[in-house]
Protein backbone atom coordinates (compact mmCIF):
# COMPACT_ATOMS: atom_id res chain seq x y z
CA UNK A 1 0.00 0.00 0.00
CA UNK A 2 1.55 3.48 -0.94
CA UNK A 3 2.73 5.50 1.91
CA UNK A 4 0.24 8.43 2.08
CA UNK A 5 1.05 11.30 4.34
CA UNK A 6 -2.10 13.54 5.89
CA UNK A 7 0.02 16.72 3.78
CA UNK A 8 -1.17 15.30 0.95
CA UNK A 9 -4.53 14.20 1.88
CA UNK A 10 -5.45 17.50 3.29
CA UNK A 11 -3.42 19.22 -0.16
CA UNK A 12 -5.84 17.53 -2.41
CA UNK A 13 -9.05 17.61 -0.47
CA UNK A 14 -8.36 21.12 -0.19
CA UNK A 15 -8.09 21.77 -3.66
CA UNK A 16 -10.82 19.36 -4.33
CA UNK A 17 -13.43 19.74 -1.82
CA UNK A 18 -13.98 15.88 -1.55
CA UNK A 19 -14.25 14.13 1.74
CA UNK A 20 -11.78 12.79 4.10
CA UNK A 21 -12.48 9.26 3.46
CA UNK A 22 -12.68 9.15 -0.53
CA UNK A 23 -9.63 11.45 -0.90
CA UNK A 24 -7.21 8.93 1.34
CA UNK A 25 -8.62 5.94 -1.06
CA UNK A 26 -8.10 7.61 -4.18
CA UNK A 27 -4.18 8.67 -2.89
CA UNK A 28 -3.63 4.96 -1.85
CA UNK A 29 -5.14 3.37 -5.08
CA UNK A 30 -3.15 5.91 -6.87
CA UNK A 31 -0.01 4.64 -5.23
CA UNK A 32 0.39 8.28 -3.95
CA UNK A 33 0.11 10.17 -7.56
CA UNK A 34 -2.17 13.66 -6.61
CA UNK A 35 -2.92 13.53 -10.53
CA UNK A 36 -3.96 10.07 -10.97
CA UNK A 37 -6.03 10.36 -7.76
CA UNK A 38 -7.38 13.23 -8.89
CA UNK A 39 -8.93 11.32 -11.72
CA UNK A 40 -9.76 8.67 -9.81
CA UNK A 41 -12.80 11.27 -7.79
CA UNK A 42 -13.66 12.12 -10.96
CA UNK A 43 -14.64 9.25 -12.30
CA UNK A 44 -16.24 7.88 -9.47
CA UNK A 45 -18.20 11.66 -8.84
CA UNK A 46 -19.48 10.94 -12.28
CA UNK A 47 -20.69 7.71 -11.32
CA UNK A 48 -22.57 9.41 -8.58
CA UNK A 49 -23.96 11.80 -10.06
CA UNK A 50 -26.96 10.31 -11.69
CA UNK A 51 -27.12 8.19 -7.80
CA UNK A 52 -27.65 12.30 -6.46
CA UNK A 53 -30.15 12.81 -8.50
CA UNK A 54 -33.07 12.64 -6.37
CA UNK A 55 -31.11 14.36 -3.15
CA UNK A 56 -32.31 18.00 -2.09
CA UNK A 57 -30.32 21.04 -2.50
CA UNK A 58 -31.25 23.45 0.02
CA UNK A 59 -27.72 25.09 0.19
CA UNK A 60 -25.43 27.24 -1.64
CA UNK A 61 -24.89 30.70 -2.82
CA UNK A 62 -26.46 33.75 -4.77
CA UNK A 63 -23.94 35.87 -7.26
CA UNK A 64 -24.39 38.68 -9.50
CA UNK A 65 -22.49 40.61 -11.62
CA UNK A 66 -23.55 43.80 -13.51
CA UNK A 67 -23.13 43.32 -17.76
CA UNK A 68 -22.78 46.34 -19.19
CA UNK A 69 -24.85 47.31 -21.82
CA UNK A 70 -28.07 47.70 -19.75
CA UNK A 71 -28.51 44.33 -17.88
CA UNK A 72 -27.51 42.23 -15.21
CA UNK A 73 -27.08 38.66 -14.17
CA UNK A 74 -28.10 36.82 -10.87
CA UNK A 75 -28.28 33.62 -10.49
CA UNK A 76 -28.48 30.83 -7.05
CA UNK A 77 -26.14 27.74 -7.23
CA UNK A 78 -27.44 25.37 -5.16
CA UNK A 79 -25.43 21.89 -2.99
CA UNK A 80 -26.69 19.57 -0.72
CA UNK A 81 -24.14 21.07 2.43
CA UNK A 82 -23.19 24.32 4.13
CA UNK A 83 -19.41 22.21 4.34
CA UNK A 84 -19.72 22.45 0.48
CA UNK A 85 -21.03 25.22 -0.10
CA UNK A 86 -18.43 27.55 1.83
CA UNK A 87 -15.84 26.00 0.16
CA UNK A 88 -13.16 27.90 -2.36
CA UNK A 89 -14.26 24.94 -5.21
CA UNK A 90 -17.68 25.81 -4.85
CA UNK A 91 -17.39 29.55 -4.57
CA UNK A 92 -14.67 29.50 -7.72
CA UNK A 93 -17.76 27.24 -9.90
CA UNK A 94 -20.02 29.85 -9.25
CA UNK A 95 -17.70 32.49 -10.33
CA UNK A 96 -17.63 30.31 -13.53
CA UNK A 97 -20.79 29.81 -13.85
CA UNK A 98 -21.96 32.83 -13.47
CA UNK A 99 -18.86 34.47 -15.74
CA UNK A 100 -20.69 32.19 -18.50
CA UNK A 101 -24.20 32.78 -17.86
CA UNK A 102 -24.00 36.38 -18.05
CA UNK A 103 -21.79 36.09 -21.21
CA UNK A 104 -24.47 34.60 -22.41
CA UNK A 105 -27.35 36.90 -21.38
CA UNK A 106 -29.22 33.89 -20.22
CA UNK A 107 -33.00 34.14 -19.40
CA UNK A 108 -33.79 31.13 -18.36
CA UNK A 109 -32.06 28.15 -16.41
CA UNK A 110 -32.28 26.19 -19.57
CA UNK A 111 -30.87 28.66 -21.54
CA UNK A 112 -27.97 29.12 -18.78
CA UNK A 113 -26.79 25.49 -18.52
CA UNK A 114 -26.82 25.53 -22.09
CA UNK A 115 -25.10 28.58 -22.55
CA UNK A 116 -20.84 28.11 -23.47
CA UNK A 117 -18.31 27.69 -20.99
CA UNK A 118 -14.61 27.18 -21.36
CA UNK A 119 -14.45 23.44 -23.06
CA UNK A 120 -18.06 22.66 -22.88
CA UNK A 121 -21.53 24.17 -22.00
CA UNK A 122 -22.53 25.39 -18.09
CA UNK A 123 -24.59 22.29 -17.55
CA UNK A 124 -21.41 19.52 -18.47
CA UNK A 125 -18.93 22.44 -16.05
CA UNK A 126 -21.54 21.78 -13.48
CA UNK A 127 -22.04 18.08 -13.58
CA UNK A 128 -17.84 18.16 -13.91
CA UNK A 129 -17.36 19.28 -10.59
CA UNK A 130 -20.02 17.79 -9.05
CA UNK A 131 -18.14 14.91 -10.04
CA UNK A 132 -15.39 16.26 -7.99
CA UNK A 133 -17.55 17.61 -4.52
CA UNK A 134 -19.52 14.65 -4.18
CA UNK A 135 -22.37 16.15 -4.00
CA UNK A 136 -25.58 17.50 -5.74
CA UNK A 137 -24.94 20.93 -7.63
CA UNK A 138 -27.65 22.49 -9.62
CA UNK A 139 -28.62 25.93 -11.23
CA UNK A 140 -31.33 26.20 -9.28
CA UNK A 141 -32.33 30.04 -11.15
CA UNK A 142 -31.13 33.03 -13.43
CA UNK A 143 -32.34 35.51 -13.84
CA UNK A 144 -31.48 38.66 -16.09
CA UNK A 145 -32.54 42.21 -15.07
CA UNK A 146 -32.53 45.20 -17.04
CA UNK A 147 -31.71 48.70 -16.61
CA UNK A 148 -29.96 51.71 -17.15
CA UNK A 149 -28.32 51.49 -13.62
CA UNK A 150 -27.65 48.67 -11.40
CA UNK A 151 -27.39 48.07 -7.34
CA UNK A 152 -26.33 44.98 -6.58
CA UNK A 153 -26.94 43.45 -2.71
CA UNK A 154 -25.67 39.99 -1.87
CA UNK A 155 -26.13 39.41 1.93
CA UNK A 156 -24.76 36.75 4.49
CA UNK A 157 -26.72 35.04 6.48
CA UNK A 158 -23.85 33.98 8.44
CA UNK A 159 -20.68 34.88 8.52
CA UNK A 160 -19.13 31.58 7.82
CA UNK A 161 -21.32 30.91 4.96
CA UNK A 162 -21.17 32.93 1.28
CA UNK A 163 -23.98 35.09 0.50
CA UNK A 164 -27.28 33.86 0.38
CA UNK A 165 -29.42 36.12 -0.49
CA UNK A 166 -29.29 38.38 -3.49
CA UNK A 167 -30.96 41.39 -4.91
CA UNK A 168 -30.41 43.08 -7.99
CA UNK A 169 -32.21 46.17 -8.69
CA UNK A 170 -32.36 48.05 -12.31
CA UNK A 171 -33.19 51.91 -12.07
CA UNK A 172 -32.67 55.42 -13.75
CA UNK A 173 -31.52 57.97 -11.69
CA UNK A 174 -28.35 59.21 -9.98
CA UNK A 175 -29.31 58.74 -6.24
CA UNK A 176 -27.16 55.91 -5.96
CA UNK A 177 -26.98 55.84 -1.92
CA UNK A 178 -31.09 55.53 -1.90
CA UNK A 179 -30.90 52.72 -4.80
CA UNK A 180 -28.54 50.61 -2.36
CA UNK A 181 -30.83 51.21 0.51
CA UNK A 182 -34.08 50.20 -1.64
CA UNK A 183 -32.01 46.65 -2.87
CA UNK A 184 -31.19 46.31 1.15
CA UNK A 185 -35.28 46.78 1.70
CA UNK A 186 -35.98 44.13 -1.21
CA UNK A 187 -33.59 41.67 0.54
CA UNK A 188 -35.58 42.05 3.66
CA UNK A 189 -39.46 42.62 2.68
CA UNK A 190 -39.19 39.99 -0.26
CA UNK A 191 -41.28 41.89 -2.72
CA UNK A 192 -43.10 39.81 -5.46
CA UNK A 193 -43.62 42.18 -8.08
CA UNK A 194 -42.58 45.94 -8.96
CA UNK A 195 -45.95 47.48 -8.65
CA UNK A 196 -49.53 46.54 -8.00
CA UNK A 197 -50.46 46.68 -11.46
CA UNK A 198 -47.91 43.68 -11.84
CA UNK A 199 -49.80 41.68 -9.69
CA UNK A 200 -51.79 38.86 -12.09
CA UNK A 201 -55.46 39.58 -11.95
CA UNK A 202 -55.99 35.48 -10.93
CA UNK A 203 -53.84 36.40 -7.97
CA UNK A 204 -55.99 39.40 -7.22
CA UNK A 205 -59.03 38.13 -7.48
CA UNK A 206 -58.29 34.74 -5.69
CA UNK A 207 -57.34 37.33 -2.72
CA UNK A 208 -59.98 39.44 -3.22
CA UNK A 209 -62.51 36.43 -2.75
CA UNK A 210 -60.87 35.29 0.06
CA UNK A 211 -60.37 38.21 2.21
CA UNK A 212 -64.86 38.88 0.65
CA UNK A 213 -65.56 35.66 2.63
CA UNK A 214 -63.45 36.38 5.98
CA UNK A 215 -65.70 39.92 6.27
CA UNK A 216 -68.61 37.62 5.56
CA UNK A 217 -67.66 35.70 8.17
CA UNK A 218 -66.80 38.35 10.63
CA UNK A 219 -70.69 39.78 10.16
CA UNK A 220 -69.64 43.21 8.54
CA UNK A 221 -72.56 45.32 7.28
CA UNK A 222 -73.00 44.17 4.11
CA UNK A 223 -72.74 47.75 2.78
CA UNK A 224 -70.04 48.17 4.02
CA UNK A 225 -68.50 45.06 2.25
CA UNK A 226 -67.11 46.86 -0.66
CA UNK A 227 -65.02 49.35 1.36
CA UNK A 228 -63.68 47.06 3.74
CA UNK A 229 -62.71 44.23 1.22
CA UNK A 230 -60.91 47.25 -0.88
CA UNK A 231 -58.87 48.36 2.20
CA UNK A 232 -57.89 44.62 2.72
CA UNK A 233 -56.97 44.09 -0.62
CA UNK A 234 -54.45 47.49 -0.16
CA UNK A 235 -52.69 45.92 2.64
CA UNK A 236 -52.11 42.49 0.30
CA UNK A 237 -50.64 45.03 -2.12
CA UNK A 238 -48.59 45.79 0.69
CA UNK A 239 -47.15 43.20 1.10
CA UNK A 240 -46.07 41.61 -2.37
CA UNK A 241 -45.80 44.90 -4.93
CA UNK A 242 -42.30 46.91 -3.82
CA UNK A 243 -43.52 50.47 -4.61
CA UNK A 244 -46.39 49.66 -2.43
CA UNK A 245 -44.28 48.50 0.65
CA UNK A 246 -43.30 50.74 3.65
CA UNK A 247 -39.81 51.50 3.77
CA UNK A 248 -38.02 49.51 5.97
CA UNK A 249 -35.95 52.12 7.35
CA UNK A 250 -38.93 54.59 8.24
CA UNK A 251 -42.43 52.68 7.91
CA UNK A 252 -44.26 56.39 7.93
CA UNK A 253 -43.39 56.40 4.39
CA UNK A 254 -44.07 54.06 1.11
CA UNK A 255 -40.94 52.51 -1.17
CA UNK A 256 -42.89 54.11 -3.76
CA UNK A 257 -42.58 57.61 -2.05
CA UNK A 258 -38.69 57.41 -1.05
CA UNK A 259 -37.79 56.30 -4.91
CA UNK A 260 -40.31 59.29 -6.11
CA UNK A 261 -38.59 61.83 -3.49
CA UNK A 262 -34.99 60.40 -4.46
CA UNK A 263 -35.79 61.20 -8.39
CA UNK A 264 -35.38 57.39 -9.32
CA UNK A 265 -37.44 55.18 -11.31
CA UNK A 266 -36.95 51.60 -10.99
CA UNK A 267 -37.06 49.42 -14.02
CA UNK A 268 -37.07 45.93 -12.66
CA UNK A 269 -35.98 44.13 -9.80
CA UNK A 270 -34.79 40.40 -8.76
CA UNK A 271 -34.27 38.82 -5.37
CA UNK A 272 -33.34 34.93 -4.88
CA UNK A 273 -32.61 33.51 -1.32
CA UNK A 274 -30.91 30.04 -1.06
CA UNK A 275 -33.70 27.46 -0.46
CA UNK A 276 -36.34 29.49 -0.85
Amino acid sequence: MANVSIADIKALREQLGTGMSDTKNALVEADGDIEKATEILRLKGAKGNAKRADRSTSEGLVAAVENGDGTATLIELACETDFVAKGDKFVGLADRVLAAVAAGRAETVEAALAAPAEAGTVGELIDGEAAILGEKVELRRVRLVKGEHFSIYLHKTSKDLPPQVGVVLGYAGDDAETARSIAQHISFAAPEYLTREDVPAEAVEKERALVEQITREEGKPEAALPKIVEGRLGAFFKQVALLEQDYAKDNKLSVGKVVQDAGLTVSDFARFKVGA
